[in-house]
């Protein structure tokens, strides 16, 4: 009879601890879970007009909690938003943005890009003239027209010059680790990111404008927003 009390009181010992090892087991995150939370970033499509300066630039973006794809695809105004169409069927992504420049394109098809990619629920990063401009104002603040973009290389460089850094906008159109660097660094004299300085500047010299016509809107740029937006996943 004790014999029989002692295996009864082992084998509901043994319920017990499979019952509190399942328990246990329920209240511990799946490792699987885990793994995917830990992947499953959302995903920014940036389809660039450049490609070298633009993707150059974006791809040096440090996000801990986003993945972004900067694609320089040699397009521009509207056809580079078709093309961003195009690969945004191709792919699942979180958002996708359009990078492009008036340049000398017509103000139709500049604005006809605007508004195709408004229409797509693209995100827009343009700049009138060039994408430079924006680089621009990490160092100055340059509040309007009376600048063509063929005279942005030599403005350029000549804000680069104390740093003993050159940016070659006729061949290469790179933005180097070094370049991009001082671009993410502070400014001596505000104490502020230059980025923050480029989006404020960018931000006002854009509400001084009309806005009823971005083609006529000398100078200004957008790149702001979508860089408003990279640096929440930073």
């Amino acid at each position: 009879m004790k014999m029989k009390n002692k295996k009864l009181d082992q084998a509901a010992e043994k319920k017990q601890r499979l019952e509190a090892l399942k328990a246990k087991r329920r209240k511990e995150p799946s490792l699987e879970r885990v793994e995917q939370s830990l992947v499953e970033k959302p995903t920014i499509l940036i389809v660039c007009e450049g490609e070298n300066t633009e993707p150059s630039y974006f791809k040096q973006f440090r996000l801990t909690s986003a993945t972004i794809i900067p694609i320089g695809e040699g397009y521009n105004t509207v056809s580079l938003v078709s093309r961003a169409l195009v690969l945004s069927k191709e792919k699942q992504y979180d958002q996708v943005w359009c990078v492009f420049d008036k340049d000398d394109f017509s103000e139709v098809d500049f604005n006809n890009a605007i508004t195709l990619a408004e229409s797509n629920d693209f995100g827009i990063a343009y700049s009138n003239q060039a994408f430079e401009y924006w680089l621009i104002l990490h160092f100055d603040d340059h509040q309007g027209g009376g600048m063509n973009r063929t005279g942005y290389d030599e403005k350029i460089n000549k804000l680069l010059k104390p740093f003993k850094i050159e940016y070659d906008g006729k061949r290469r159109k790179v933005i180097t680790k070094e370049f991009f660097e001082l671009l993410d660094g502070v400014d001596f004299k505000t104490k502020k990111e230059r980025k923050i300085l480029a989006i404020e500047r960018a931000k006002r010299n854009l509400s001084l404008l009309n806005q009823g016509n971005p083609a006529k809107e000398e100078s200004s740029t957008t790149v702001f927003k979508l860089v408003e937006e990279l640096i929440k996943y930073l």
